[in-house]
């Protein structure tokens, strides 16, 4: 019997958990090691939600970052401050998307939202480079008449 439900146990594993119980001889004994090794004591939930915050605190954009990329690494950080239980207010939230004013209240606005105007802006911005960028290298053709006149 122990053997039936030491191989249901392992088809529910990954390989990294599978690593941890493969030596087990009871279930009793993959039970305890997968408890041990799936536990977070509240140390070290904390030093994961300070990380979080730290890094939320010191959002910023990057140099050549997308919108996307943004709002992706942003959720990243989001994401883990909820799982650890620390909830930002949605207005905060979308005011350390970035610092631009937007003519909308933002506490009516929905994140989503508020994430294709950004969009907008930027593919405007970069329809604005590329035009600026064009137009310098453009040559310039100018038009000249020869006069033949005798004096």
């Amino acid at each position: 019997m122990d053997d039936r439900a030491k191989n249901t146990i392992n088809c529910g594993l990954d390989v990294n958990d599978y690593n941890v119980v493969s030596t087990c001889e009871t279930t009793q004994e993959m039970c305890r090691m997968l408890e041990f090794t799936q536990k977070d004591t509240n140390q070290v939930k904390e030093t994961k939600k300070n990380t979080l915050v730290l890094q939320y605190d010191a959002f910023k954009m990057k140099e050549h970052e997308s919108i996307n990329e943004i709002y992706s690494r942003f959720a990243l950080i989001i994401n883990g401050l909820q799982l650890l239980g620390k909830v930002y207010p949605k207005n905060r939230m979308e005011a350390k998307v970035t610092a631009i004013q937007e003519a909308k209240d933002l506490n009516v606005l929905k994140l989503e939202e508020f994430v294709v105007s950004l969009m907008t802006h930027e593919i405007t911005i970069k329809i604005h480079d590329e035009e600026a960028t064009t137009s310098k290298n453009k040559s310039l053709a100018l038009k000249a008449e020869v006069s033949h006149e005798l004096e």
